[in-house]
């Protein structure tokens, strides 16, 4: 190539890197959020500028925006089918009968929080929640249970693979349309690439009563081309009476084969006034997808009538680039400053918001015992060393963090003070945390926070304790790596 081409490729990519600054600097946002695309995009000519436009996060808000105008559609439906003699007035009077308060003022003062950021997911009592351990205990209760239903099965999931499991899901799921249930399934276009790109979802097309529906905000039809808006809930619900969610995919690598391990996950079976709240979640992202009728989703059929089935209170916390947008990082900042003796974290990728790391530091500092387990061999490396870099502001300031030994362990859970326990489909991360469309549940239950406390005790006795001198003594070039993927995570 002559030194003329190379001039003036040189000076293109000036051009285009100038370009892209003055649009970041342009747009409030982060500072290292804005350095890291800055260097992306200098380091890597025209490739840096094209992932900018792909994946850059300033352009999340105005396409979070087309969902939140869809969320309020949506409810300004429902609001419409809660007077007396509507069919939603049932779900109303459960909302407002069952609207609950916890005991402890701790506690309280939790929820209080929780409901100025979500006035609309109110805490609800009179729901049963059991852990499940690795698709080889979710996965049979979650088949047995579409097997089961006799009117209608909503699922949603981040990745449905093309194997066995993947295919016995959506087989199953095609049974039941053919026996008279309406099926709905919502799997994410880009967690599901593979399923997709290897024809597994269009030999269900056709099938009466069941419609199948990718999530993708990159769409020229509808005018959109983020690809960072990932829906990554995983949540089935059956007649609308039980559900389940939390960080399972639908894939084999859940289940022990081949001999094998699975994945080391958490999911949760949930049954009661919740499973309405759950419903309405999935029905709110299969409108936006679809633009189905709500009064063809907005039905008794979908919200039935059921008595309380146990103690726990629990609360859905649904976040995503959306008004909500930070709805996720403020109740995790509120639940850590709301410890007093004890805070157990579970996450695959630690890579929070500064607020949270300080969050967690202060509390170590007042004396909580705050422990997080974290897996040692992290499936996505460039996530795990970013992570890494944070584990000396953590160790220094007395947080215990614990490597669990593998398989890789994809859980995601809080536990405060033996009494209340966050859980559901979000690390972790900033991408979780602000980026994905996620579900938790915030619940309310000693009996089961202490049942969580044991399992993650058992993570954490097949985990390796970190001790600060000897992370300090890793080696340089570690340090290096480490400190150089942290200059991503913004955008991870």
């Amino acid at each position: 190539m002559n030194r003329g081409i190379l001039i003036a490729l040189g000076v293109l990519h000036s051009v285009v890197f100038a370009s892209m600054a003055m649009h970041c600097l342009k747009r409030r946002r982060e500072a290292g959020a804005t350095v890291a695309w800055l260097f992306v995009a200098w380091s890597f000519p025209f490739l840096g500028a094209l992932l900018y436009l792909a994946f850059g996060v300033n352009r999340v808000v105005a396409k979070g925006w087309q969902k939140q105008r869809s969320n309020e559609a949506l409810l300004t439906a429902r609001r419409e089918r809660e007077d007396a003699s509507l069919p939603l007035e049932y779900w109303r009077a459960v909302r407002v009968s069952r609207a609950c308060q916890p005991e402890s003022p701790e506690e309280q003062e939790l929820d209080a929080t929780i409901d100025r950021i979500l006035p609309d997911c109110p805490l609800l009592g009179g729901n049963r929640i059991e852990a499940l351990l690795t698709g080889n205990e979710a996965f049979p209760r979650m088949l047995e249970a579409i097997d089961r239903a006799t009117s209608h099965i909503h699922l949603q999931s981040f990745i449905i693979g093309n194997d066995a499991l993947g295919r016995e899901f959506l087989d199953r799921l095609a049974l039941k349309a053919k026996a008279g249930v309406r099926c709905r399934v919502l799997y994410d276009r880009f967690g599901s690439t593979r399923g997709w790109a290897s024809g597994l979802f269009k030999g269900y097309h056709g099938i009466p009563g069941l419609d199948i529906v990718p999530w993708i905000q990159a769409n020229p039809i509808k005018r959109l081309n983020q690809f960072n808006l990932r829906n990554h809930r995983k949540v089935l619900i059956v007649d609308g009476k039980e559900a389940f969610v939390g960080g399972i995919n639908l894939h084999a690598g859940h289940v022990t084969h081949d001999g094998r391990e699975p994945l080391r996950d958490y999911h949760f079976a949930v049954a009661g006034p919740i499973a309405l709240e759950l419903q309405y979640a999935f029905l709110r992202d299969w409108y936006f997808m679809t633009n189905e009728d709500p009064a063809a989703l907005l039905t008794a059929d979908h919200f039935p009538r059921m008595e309380p089935v146990g103690d726990a209170l629990i609360r859905v916390v649904n976040g995503g680039p959306t008004a909500d947008v930070e709805a996720l990082t403020d109740i995790t900042c509120a639940a850590i400053d709301g410890a007093r003796k004890q805070l157990f974290i579970v996450t695959p990728y630690f890579v929070p918001p500064t607020d949270i790391l300080r969050a967690l530091r202060l509390a170590a500092l007042r004396g909580v015992n705050v422990q997080i387990v974290i897996p040692k061999k992290n499936n996505h490396f460039y996530a795990g060393l970013a992570g890494q870099a944070l584990y000396d502001q953590l160790l220094s300031a007395g947080v215990h963090v614990c490597e669990r030994e593998p398989p890789f362990m994809h859980a995601k859970a809080i536990i405060i003070d033996d009494r209340v326990s966050i859980v559901g489909t979000a690390n972790l991360d900033n991408r979780s945390l602000r980026l994905n469309y996620e579900t938790n549940l915030v619940v309310f239950d000693e009996p089961f926070a202490n049942t969580l406390k044991r399992i993650v005790l058992d993570d954490m006795a097949q985990s390796e304790p970190l001790e600060l001198a000897a992370w300090r003594a890793r080696p340089a070039h570690r340090m290096v790596a480490e400190n150089l993927c942290s200059l991503l995570t913004p955008i991870l």
